[in-house]
């Protein structure tokens, strides 16, 4: 099971010149800043990742306003453990579970989470805050990253599964997140 303190949240390139094309988008906006959101209530690490930021764009706003003191890791390779900067910022945390979301699940979330799990730790991909640009990819994204060893959650059953209880205010402001 999840734990607040051994999670922590990746945001792989969820960039305007990519998101704009994603299967339901706008599912997968309101559903990553519920995640974000959440995780902030609960005090998880964030980190972000962005795809050749020069050809893509920079994060959407929507998900950067919710960030503004995360610099994201520029990357090019389509694995985040690709890049030397992010995997250091990343093994500095000390955190063994991952929870991914982010674009596209069949290319860098996918590989993102091979590799991670390969490396020993325990990977969450939210499925409902992953996405690609036909919903076939997206399907086809999750599975080949539930073959390598991952575990399906959603963004509500990650955050109550890190919450463990409803005895805080914590779990009111993540009720009110959800609902």
């Amino acid at each position: 099971m999840l734990t607040v303190p051994d999670s922590v949240l990746l945001v792989i390139d969820v960039q305007e010149k990519l998101f704009h094309v994603m299967y339901q988008k706008e599912q997968l906006a309101d559903n990553l800043q519920r995640l974000i959101k959440g995780i902030q209530i609960l005090e998880v690490p964030v980190l972000v990742t962005e795809q050749y930021p020069r050809g893509l764009g920079p994060t959407i706003p929507e998900i950067a306003g919710l960030l503004p003191t995360i610099k994201p890791y520029p990357k090019v390779n389509f694995s985040c453990c690709g890049d030397e900067a992010f995997l250091q910022a990343f093994k500095r945390l000390g955190r063994k579970q991952v929870l991914i979301a982010g674009i596209e699940s069949h290319i860098c979330v996918y590989q993102t989470a091979a590799d991670l799990i390969a490396a020993g730790y325990e990977v969450y991909v939210v499925g409902d805050a992953v996405s690609a640009r036909t919903e076939q990819n997206k399907d086809t994204g999750i599975k080949m990253t539930l073959q390598s060893g991952a575990k399906l959650t959603s963004t509500e059953a990650a955050l109550f599964e890190l919450l463990k209880a409803a005895k805080s205010d914590k779990f009111k402001a993540i009720n009110q997140i959800i609902r």
